[in-house]
Order: C-alpha cells, then sequence, then structure tokens
C-alpha cells in the first residue's frame, strides 16, 4: 500500500484559447491601409499640380480608354493632348542627315588611321579633315604656314607622287573603300607659271595630280566606279586667297559626296527669263577635331 505521505501529482489540461496567428484578417486591415495611405499621398501630390495637369489627370480617369485619342481632348486648341505628346515617336531622320553622320564618324576613323603612320607627326599640319556642305573633304596641303616652300606628297612640279603621298594616299583609300559614297578628287596650284614648256601648265598639272591620286587610290581600295570625278582647277581656287603665290595654295582635295552628284544633276532646273542664274553662296567649313 502506497504510503499516505506520497504526493498525488495532477495534470491539468487547457482547452480553446488564441488561434496561432490571430486567422489571418490582420492582412486585410493593412492592405486597407497602405492603400489609404497611397491614396493620400497621390491626393497630397495632385493639389499642388497645375491646373492643366489637374484637368488631364481627371480627364484620363473619367475616360481612361480614349483619352488622348479624341479630338477635343487637347489642352490647347489645335495642339496635341499631353498624353500623346509623350508617346509620339520622334521625328525620323532624313537620308541626308545619316549620310552625314556617317561620313563625320568615318572622318574621325580615317584621322585615327593616319596617325599610326609612321612619321605622321612630321605631315600632320598638311592634312585637313572637315565637313562641307558637300560632304567629308580631305586635304593634303604641300605646305603649311611655318614654311616658305615644300614638297610633300608630290615631286615638285610633277604628278608623281612621293613616298609619303603614296603611303597615306593608300591609308584614306582603305577608309574610304568602305564607303558608298561618290568621291570627286580635285587638284589646285599656286600660281606660279612654267617658264621653260609652255605647251604644260597649272592647268595640266592640277588635273594631272588629280588623276594619279585617283590612280593610285583604285588600287589601294577605292571601289571601281566610286570615284565620280577629277577636277583640275589650276590657280583659280586659292587656298590663301590674299597670297596666290603661296606654296599652300598647292594641293590636292577628295570630297566624299553626301548626296549623289547623278541625282543633283538629273534635278536641275532649266535658266529661262523666269528663273534667272542665282548667286553663288560661299561654302561654309566645319573643322573636324
Amino acid at each position: 500500500m502506497e504510503s499516505e505521505d506520497q504526493q498525488q501529482i495532477i495534470i491539468v489540461k487547457k482547452s480553446g484559447g488564441h488561434e496561432g496567428h490571430h486567422g489571418g484578417a490582420w492582412k486585410v486591415a493593412y492592405a486597407d491601409f497602405v492603400t489609404a495611405m497611397m491614396a493620400f499621398f497621390l491626393v497630397m501630390w495632385l493639389v499642388n499640380q497645375d491646373q492643366i495637369i489637374k484637368d488631364n489627370v481627371a480627364g484620363y480617369f473619367n475616360d481612361p480608354v480614349n483619352w488622348g485619342k479624341k479630338a477635343g481632348s487637347s489642352v490647347l486648341p489645335g495642339g496635341a493632348s499631353i498624353l500623346e505628346s509623350q508617346i509620339a515617336p520622334p521625328p525620323k531622320r532624313t537620308d541626308s542627315e545619316n549620310s552625314r553622320d556617317n561620313l563625320q564618324k568615318t572622318g574621325g576613323k580615317l584621322l585615327n588611321a593616319l596617325e599610326g603612320i609612321p612619321g605622321f607627326e612630321t605631315v600632320k599640319d598638311h592634312i585637313k579633315i572637315e565637313m562641307t556642305s558637300e560632304g567629308l573633304r580631305i586635304q593634303l596641303i604641300e605646305a603649311s604656314g611655318t614654311m616658305d616652300d615644300s614638297s610633300y606628297f608630290f615631286d615638285l612640279g610633277s604628278s608623281r607622287l612621293s613616298s609619303k603621298g603614296t603611303m597615306i594616299l593608300s591609308v584614306i583609300a582603305s577608309e574610304l573603300g568602305n564607303l558608298h559614297n561618290n568621291i570627286v578628287i580635285e587638284g589646285h596650284t599656286d600660281s606660279r607659271k612654267y617658264s621653260m614648256d609652255k605647251k604644260y601648265s597649272n592647268w595640266e598639272l592640277s588635273a594631272d595630280r588629280a588623276n594619279s591620286a585617283r590612280k593610285l587610290m583604285e588600287e589601294k581600295g577605292i571601289k571601281t566606279g566610286q570615284i565620280f570625278e577629277i577636277r583640275g582647277y589650276a590657280d583659280n581656287s586659292p587656298m590663301i586667297e590674299d597670297n596666290p603665290l603661296d606654296a599652300r595654295n598647292r594641293r590636292i582635295a577628295i570630297v566624299v559626296m553626301t548626296e549623289d552628284p547623278k541625282k543633283e544633276s538629273d534635278e536641275a532646273t532649266p535658266i529661262t527669263d523666269e528663273n534667272p542664274i542665282s548667286q553663288i553662296i560661299p561654302v561654309k567649313h566645319e573643322r573636324i577635331n
């Protein structure tokens, strides 16, 4: 028989009580609270806006599907709505603008390629790359402003290319051969006359130098038919206008045309009494740095 003094152990089990997570009703209450706060801040933002924005917001919520499409939904008479203007596509670039951008990039690539030529520092002042109304213009100038006379790209008084001229034109041809633009090559001289040979003048020299450049460039990468024209100007288009004898007037220019010269010639307007000859506008140059 167990001892009367032995303590009896009683286990009490409680039933009911709180559920583990309050049932989830708190989530609905919290979502309502966040929604109310968002609405509050939107209202606070809206009351500080201009009346135009308030009207457009109101119009959108009144008819979100058709707002911005209706003829009368414009904020200003005859103008487009704010929402419509925000999604309007940018204006399409013209072929001429794209061509000029491409030539601008080609000018930069060409300059980088020329800088890789050994000894380029000695001739960099004789090379000028710029954008003109015609297109990309590359000039090889026989002299610089720091010297009275020199002959870098052609032998003096001759159409024979020097070793430097051959190297420079080869690099230029390699870069321009990647394009599809037409090319014009110009030859220019100073006003010094040939005293010994009266049958050969600056006219022949300027044209022959342009033609020599053409032959070499076609061998070094220019596509067949890409060179549209060669021009011999003699001394009639000096770079140093106030000094026709300046050696810097002796140069060739390679012009990569923005537009197709054939198309421009087809669209020429005949000269009549109603269409007199227009005044020639000087070319404005934009230097590529």
